[in-house]
């Protein structure tokens, strides 16, 4: 998330269109679209989607 804030906080944001936030994790990736919602950029969070899971398997509940 580094390499995009950067250039924000320098005024030389990325013209990149849409980032699409994919995560097993609904609060992290609400703060990462939060905190690039912050500096001008597009985000969509596909957080909670039954398309995001684990290498080994689904997450244990």
């Amino acid at each position: 998330m580094e390499v995009l804030e950067q250039p924000a906080f320098e005024e030389r944001r990325f013209d990149i269109g849409v980032i699409n936030v994919h995560s097993a994790n609904p609060g992290g990736a609400a703060r990462i679209a939060q905190v690039l919602r912050h500096w001008g950029y597009r985000v969509r969070v596909a957080s909670g989607s039954t398309d995001v899971g684990y290498l080994d398997g689904p997450a244990a509940s």
